[in-house]
């Protein structure tokens, strides 16, 4: 649902206002701001099933760390999701984490299942797996994994290969306005996950890249 970006559109200096519809070309921009109430609400604002054939979420995110994960994305890799997933959304108890999907309040109900992440659609997985060095689910957190602990929860709750703060959000919103409406989820691996003394960082590269690659995916559907 973008409709604004050239192949070199600046995503650091050339933003469009908050929540503002940017129109350009195929495809509608909202530059929501960092966090699931900003991407929702953004979203929410501008969504319209019949102008927009769907939602694309892109941004950064935090790559689970080779170390501790195994054969884990690293900084700069691209990632695409094939599900979207709340991390934390739901109560921590001393025993475990009871998600919002366990305890009653689902945010997903897909064919009469309830869930706390969104599958997308194989096409637009495959879409942008031809773009993207790794697939696999994308979650979805208000705090970022800052110690090896919070990311290894994450990680065993959801599967991810990698944590963002949007992207579930984003479907979420899609998914509640219209359920026919496609959502993906496609970012750029900035930092890794884990204890933030050690991570590795690339802010300024990541940004750089996703601007080329959204490129590249825009111009598929002109």
């Amino acid at each position: 649902m973008l409709r604004a970006i050239d192949p070199e559109f600046d995503l650091q200096n050339n933003r469009p206002a908050q929540w503002a519809l940017c129109a350009c070309g195929v495809v509608d921009v909202v530059y929501t701001g960092v966090g699931k109430a900003s991407a929702a609400g953004g979203v929410s604002r501008v969504l319209d099933p019949n102008r927009h054939l769907g939602v694309l979420s892109v941004g950064i995110a935090g790559g689970m760390s080779k170390l501790k994960y195994g054969d884990g994305c690293g900084v700069l890799d691209v990632v695409c999701a094939d599900s979207s997933a709340f991390a934390d959304e739901g109560v921590g108890s001393s025993d475990a984490f009871i998600s919002c999907a366990e305890l009653g309040f689902a945010p997903f109900d897909v064919s009469g299942v309830d869930s706390d992440s969104l599958i997308h659609n194989e096409g637009v997985i495959e879409w942008l797996a031809g773009f993207s060095d790794y697939t696999g689910t994308i979650a979805c957190v208000s705090m970022c994994s800052g110690t090896n602990d919070l990311a290894e929860q994450v990680a065993v709750r959801t599967g991810a290969i990698a944590e963002a703060m949007e992207g579930a959000a984003v479907c979420l919103a899609a998914h509640r306005i219209d359920q026919t409406l496609l959502t993906g989820e496609l970012r750029v691996i900035s930092n890794l996950t884990g204890d933030r003394e050690n991570q590795q960082w690339n802010l300024d590269g990541a940004l750089s890249k996703l601007t080329q690659v959204l490129g590249r995916v825009i111009n598929t559907l002109r």
